[in-house]
């Protein structure tokens, strides 16, 4: 039997205008079709053909166990069958593609890979603002506030590098990552919180880094929701006051 193949589909933010042409016609031709929490529920309408199986993963949340994942793309894959695993964002980016490349790979499986937009571009665009300015930073870090064991990425020298940090999965520590970057940068240093970005259900939060965890908890932000923290954040300010008066911002 002829071995089928998997791809790993990019859902972006949640908004199905913003899919690729290639995503669209990926899963037109779908047979199975393993869909992510994060993602859209509605891309299924995408994949007329396919078997839709949910493998939901969601920090502090019940999950989908890694491996089981890995394993029903082998075993469909093996029966000749297009596998589409849809993640949420960009499926590059702490999606765990990585560890399903590894173990497609020594399946001997091939696999295409469809790129989307991150939450942390979307998150940008709500606000009207560029990770990146000249004026303000050389760059742009994409982080996870949590690690393989647990613990926090070194949050004083990724401070330091003078970029834009876009913060993924750190709403549940909020308070220290806050605490630890106002030990390398000013409290007046521009935040913003977008949460559900690029979808009807967003919320965003606008301020100042000292006023972040007080005010986001306040206004009861919570995941799925990225971070965005640098002097580039503040051009976002005089935007959101023409556009959207009503976002929450710090008093």
């Amino acid at each position: 039997m002829t071995t089928g193949k998997v791809t790993l589909l990019s859902a972006g933010p949640g908004d199905l205008d913003l899919l690729t042409i290639k995503a669209a016609k990926a899963l037109a031709l779908a047979d199975i079709v393993l869909l992510d929490d994060l993602a859209n529920p509605e891309i299924a309408s995408l994949a007329p053909r396919a078997r839709v199986i949910r493998v939901g993963k969601r920090g502090g949340c019940k999950s989908t166990p890694q491996a089981f994942i890995e394993g029903l793309m082998q075993r469909y894959a093996l029966k000749g069958l297009h596998v589409v695993r849809v993640k949420g964002g960009d499926a590059l980016l702490f999606g765990r593609a990585g560890e399903e490349l590894a173990a497609l790979r020594r399946a001997h499986i091939p696999v295409d890979i469809v790129n989307g937009i991150s939450s942390g571009f979307a998150a940008a665009a709500s606000l009207g603002v560029s990770l990146t300015h000249r004026e303000h930073c050389q760059g742009v870090t994409f982080v996870t506030a949590h690690k393989q064991d647990h613990g926090e990425p070194n949050w004083a020298a990724l401070a330091a590098t003078g970029t834009t940090l876009a913060i993924y999965m750190g709403m549940t520590r909020i308070e220290s990552l806050c605490a630890s970057l106002m030990s390398a940068l000013p409290a007046s240093t521009p935040a913003a919180v977008v949460q559900w970005a690029g979808t009807p259900d967003e919320r965003r939060w606008l301020g100042t880094l000292d006023r972040l965890a007080i005010d986001a908890t306040e206004a009861g932000l919570g995941s799925p929701a990225v971070i965005l923290v640098g002097n580039a954040i503040g051009e976002a300010v005089q935007w959101i006051e023409q556009t959207a008066p009503d976002v929450q911002r710090a008093a």
